[in-house]
Parts: C-alpha cells; structure tokens; sequence
C-alpha cells in the first residue's frame, strides 16, 4: 500500500506559502462548492505551493496531479451517512497533509474535515480560513450532534469568506463572527467560457423546434424546486424544459412530469461533461433556478448563464441569489415555491424575445462588471498573505 504523498520539493523563491485545501468534492465533479475550489486553486497555483484533499466517493483512494500540477489526494469513502461521506482515509490524509503546510482551507458546511481539524495533532500553529457556502438547513437531527463542532472551528478559524453580506446577515451561526468575515464575491472568467465552441446540444434534443428552451442546472434535491418548476412548465405553452443534474429526486420528478402529461417537453439530461454544460447554457433561451431553501445561498450557475447572455429567473430567498440577477433589469424575480408565479414569468420571457434579448445583454455586463473572476482571486489572495502577515513581503515584491 503505497502512503499519501505529503513531501514535495520546497517552494520556489515566488511560491512564497503552502496551503491545504480541504473539501468534500473536486473537479470533474460538478456544483457551486466544486467551482470555488477550483478558482481558489487558480488564485494561488502560481504563488504558493497547493495540496488539495477530497473524498473519492468510492471506496478506493486516489491520488493525481492536476493540470497544473497541484497534487489531489482523494480518499477512500466506504459510505455516506445524512449526504455526509464518512471515511476515516480522509482523517488520516488530513494529520498528514497538514503537517507542513502555513494554511489550512476549509469549506462549510462539510462536518469531516470540521472533524479532522479537531483530530489533527498540534504540533505548530497553522493559520486556517474557512469559506462559508450555506448553513445546514434540513437536517436538524444532524445539527444536534454537529452544532458543538462547528462553533469549535468557527472560533478556531481566522478569516471566514462569505460571498455576500446577506449570507453573513442571514446566518444563524456567523452573528458573533462578524470580525472575522470578509466579503468575497464570486467570480467567473468570460473568456474561458466564451471560448468554448458553441453547439445546438438542447436544439437537436426538441420535440418541436419552434419552442422556447428552459434550462435548469442543479442536483435534484429538496431545496433546488424543481418539482415546483415542473408544475411552472406544465402551465405555460411553446416550451420545453431541460434539466442537467442527478439526485435522489430524479425518479419522483420523471414519475410527476408523466403524471403531468408534459413528459414529451422534459428532458432529463442527468450528470454531462463540461463542454457539453457549456454548450446548454450558451444553447439556451431562458436560465431558470427555482430554488424554495435558503440552503441555496448565492446560485452560482446564474452566472454561467449571464455570462452567455441569458436572461434568469429566480426566486426571492433571503439570501444572495436575487442580488445576482436582478428583478427586472438582468431577469425575473418571483417568490419561491410559487408555481403560478413562475409559470407566469416564463410565459412572459417566452411570448416575448426581444425582453429576452434585453435581460441578457444586461445579464452579460452586470456579470462582467460585478463578478470578475480575476478580481475574486487576487482579493482572496490578498487575504491570504494578510492572514499569514506577508502584505509587507508582498510590498517588496
């Protein structure tokens, strides 16, 4: 049995820190965590030496090199309890990966790697930060055993990243954090998705041609409101629905759109590749995330809609999704689990084109102009050196 690679050469001269980044999934795996993970790899692969950790969600380790060359140790995962992988692999890998490095990344809420900070042998100080995406909001039996964990490693940790202040407001667990949370809004890089080679991959799947394209993206679970969608899509006419994601949902939602009669205007695309993610966002007409829990705290993927130029429609949450796309100006906002509502703003997007062609030439600047990949990165990596206390270094430099 070959033992985790934790020894690599020293940094170079400009790598100036190491960094652990500890997560529950990486690339390929798809999904607003994942898609942070890999901008914050991005945001410091040239300047600090990464090691990533992750769960394989098999029971078999892995370990590989990205592109770029940041190691990835993917530990095995016998199971998982409450969506929660467990493996004791991934404690293991965690004692030693940390050993070495200046700063730990953590993602929240994740309980395993709150659990192997916890376990971890202190043998020096280490700085960690932490990048808070949402509470846990279903599953309150959880919480009964995780909540004295968590605000462990709330008061453990140094900086904590949230990308919207409404994320912090609405928090019930970041009220007596307030001086650790910095604002970071997410960003994404127009040109690395405007260079991908468009396709019709949702126009070759229409029943009917001449109908409008409704796309959603998301994992079919409770709080994402696909269900409410469908029953949205089931009263709106000359459109068809087009739904990329899996989850433990996926069977009930085929079972209701049948039961609806609208299955011939459904599309069950299920888990695709990048490219062809891609190339549905850019083939679409009208993006929709219908989520009803303000589990879904910012909707990333309404950016990689309105980076293509595609109007949104959203729902009303607490939470930072309608500061995304706004009302009016980039989309549609209605309230959350209302289908009638919903229905009625994709009829309105769907009888009306150049409306459509309106909120997504908006949609496309406010996300150039607010939510720029580049300017996420180096604000979070100014974070960093400020965390480890290098901003005079860096002044050097």
């Amino acid at each position: 049995m070959t033992d985790i690679n934790t020894t690599t050469d020293l940094p170079a001269p400009e790598k100036r820190f190491r960094i652990l980044q500890a997560a529950k999934w990486y690339s390929p795996e798809v999904g607003g965590i994942e898609t942070v993970a890999l901008a914050i790899t991005a945001a410091v692969k040239d300047k600090a030496e990464m090691k990533i950790l992750v769960c394989s969600g098999k029971k078999d380790k892995k370990e590989e090199y990205t592109p770029e060359g940041v190691y990835i140790y993917r530990a095995r995962t016998p199971f998982c309890f409450f969506s929660m992988p467990v493996s004791f692999d991934y404690i293991r890998a965690f004692r030693k990966m940390s050993a070495d490095v200046d700063l730990i990344q953590l993602h929240a809420p994740f309980p395993l790697s709150d659990l192997a900070l916890f376990l971890r042998k202190r043998k020096r100080k280490i700085k960690k930060v932490i990048w808070w995406h949402s509470d846990v909001v279903k599953q309150k039996k959880l919480m009964f055993f995780y909540a004295p964990l968590l605000k462990w490693m709330l008061k453990k940790v140094d900086k904590i990243y949230v990308a919207s202040q409404s994320i912090a407001e609405q928090s019930r667990y970041l009220g007596k954090y307030q001086d650790k949370i910095e604002i970071i809004p997410f960003g994404i890089s127009s040109a690395d998705y405007n260079k991908v080679k468009t396709a019709p991959v949702l126009t070759q799947k229409l029943s009917k041609k001449d109908r409008v394209k409704i796309l959603f993206v998301g994992r079919l679970v409770y709080y994402k409101g696909v269900d409410v969608l469908l029953e949205a899509l089931y009263k709106t006419q000359n459109t068809e629905l087009f739904i990329i994601g899996g989850g433990e949902l996926e069977g009930q939602l085929k079972k209701r759109a049948a039961e609806l009669k609208i299955s011939d205007r459904v599309h069950f695309m299920g888990k695709i590749g990048k490219k062809k993610l891609l190339n549905s966002f850019s083939d679409c007409d009208i993006f929709v995330l219908p989520s009803v829990s303000r589990a879904e705290c910012f909707g990333l993927v309404q950016l990689e809609a309105m980076v293509y130029g595609k109007p949104v429609i959203n729902t009303k949450l607490p939470t930072a999704v309608p500061e995304v796309s706004v009302d009016g100006e980039t989309g549609i906002t209605v309230e959350p689990g209302n289908a009638d509502e919903l229905a009625n703003a994709i009829q309105k997007l769907t009888d009306d084109k150049e409306l459509r062609e309106q909120y997504g030439k908006a949609a496309r600047q406010r996300c150039e102009e607010c939510y720029s990949l580049d300017k996420m990165q180096e604000k979070l990596y100014n974070s960093y050196l400020s965390v480890l206390g290098l901003e005079d270094s860096q002044a050097e430099n």
